[in-house]
């Protein structure tokens, strides 16, 4: 390699590190990012991006689900069309490279491909939800495009009561074509790239590894229903106090997940009513966070949980209600596109690696449909969904690399098989 050539390619990771850190600025929060399902935000990302694909000769649209879509179609042959991509919304507080770094890459992907002059066809979409945070139904964007987003979840309402068909609707989209926005069968596969969003590569000092799989999860809403009552005059043997009977559970449910090989467990969100210093908690609500690489395992333990909170509510004299919100299955990456991913790490000079993922991504869903593989840039300090989450220029530049070799072997296999 040249130093022009290597000078260049630094180049173009800090460009896209600067990019990411732009494009975090585009929030509905001053000073901090966050950018939740088809908030006015989202329509700044689009324009910038839109910007980005026709520069790139791409066309783009933008489907019902508010993903935005941008297809490089070399020629009017009949090859089936690479699918890359990752999603745009964040977390509240969130950090730059989440989501967003594997859409800058994309990019930097067809860019290789057109250096090549590769005659498949390549769709970047910039998956418009995949957090849950709005609606707290995750992967909205990627369930579109897949095919299998439930209509019923149009009826969803945020925080603030809007329903999520109306939400649509304010973007300027239709809810009523998001059936279009399903991909069709012409397609080779999908390649997400996205950070690790763990500590595992940096105590390895590695900068790349594909994904062997995406750990199943439960997503649970349990609310303790007791009495609120006045903290002085109330006796301590006569309360029914929500609070404390969730803080006993939230206690057995990290207890068990310290114990368990492989579980993760994990309660983030909190709501209590009447929220006041001076009066016995009434209801409390709270979510669950349940994972794990083996299904089976998932399910018993959120069966143990469930089966826990039921009986410290029965021995406190309160009622317990939950709702299961999720269940996703374990997902498998594909070991086809997977070994061409993996064989392109190795040519661009970096130890095969391969490990799971404990966090979901889109990369599960389109699994569903399409063969998929994925592709994780190291996380300094294994942060991540916070302010502080970062990326190295050197790693981004070795993610860069991969995409040009992942592009050449494609093109390979495809003058292989037209001889």
């Amino acid at each position: 390699m040249t130093q022009s050539a290597a000078t260049t390619e630094v180049t173009r990771a800090a460009a896209a590190i600067a990019e990411c850190r732009l494009i975090a600025t585009m929030s509905e929060e001053p000073g901090r990012t966050t950018r939740r399902f088809l908030t006015p935000p989202v329509a700044q990302v689009h324009a910038h991006l839109r910007g980005r694909m026709e520069a790139l000769g791409m066309t783009v649209t933008v489907d019902a689900a508010g993903n935005l879509r941008g297809l490089w179609k070399p020629t009017d042959g009949d090859h089936k069309r690479l699918i890359l991509g990752s999603h745009i919304d964040t977390v509240p507080d969130a950090g730059a490279f989440d989501g967003v770094l594997g859409v800058v890459l994309a990019l930097e992907w067809v860019r290789a491909a057109q250096a090549l002059g590769m005659p498949r066809p390549i769709e970047v979409i910039a998956f418009s939800e995949e957090e849950g945070v709005r609606y707290q139904v995750p992967f909205l964007g990627s369930r579109a495009v897949a095919g299998i987003f439930d209509q019923k979840m149009l009826a969803c309402e945020d925080a603030e009561g809007v329903r999520m068909d109306d939400a649509i609707r304010a973007f300027g989209l239709d809810p009523a074509r998001i059936s279009e926005a399903r991909a069709e069968d012409d397609v080779l596969g999908f390649v997400e790239l996205h950070i690790e969003q763990g500590p595992v590569l940096e105590a390895e000092g590695l900068a790349l590894a594909v994904v062997q799989g995406i750990a199943g999860q439960s997503r649970l809403g349990l609310r303790f229903t007791g009495q609120a009552n006045h903290a002085g005059t109330t006796p301590m043997h006569l309360r029914r106090d929500a609070l404390a009977a969730a803080a006993e559970w939230m206690c057995a449910v990290e207890a068990t997940a310290r114990e368990a090989k492989g579980l993760v467990a994990t309660v983030g969100k909190i709501a209590l009513e009447p929220n006041a210093g001076n009066v016995i908690p009434g209801v409390v609500s709270v979510s669950l966070d349940v994972r794990h690489l083996r299904n089976r395992e998932r399910i018993h333990y959120v069966q143990e949980f469930t089966r826990t909170a039921t009986d410290i509510a029965h021995k406190r004299g309160l009622e317990l209600e939950w709702v299961q919100k999720m269940s996703e299955r374990t997902v498998h990456m594909d070991p086809l596109l997977s070994a061409d991913l993996e064989a392109a790490v190795e040519a661009a000079g970096h130890p095969a690696r391969r490990i799971p993922s404990g966090a979901g991504h889109d990369s599960m869903v389109m699994a569903t449909r399409f063969p998929t593989a994925m592709l994780f840039l190291r996380s300094p300090g294994g942060i991540s969904h916070h302010p502080a989450e970062t990326v190295l220029e050197d790693d981004v530049e070795a993610a860069i690399k991969v995409g040009e070799f992942f592009m050449r072997r494609m093109n390979a296999q495809m003058k292989l098989n037209s001889e």
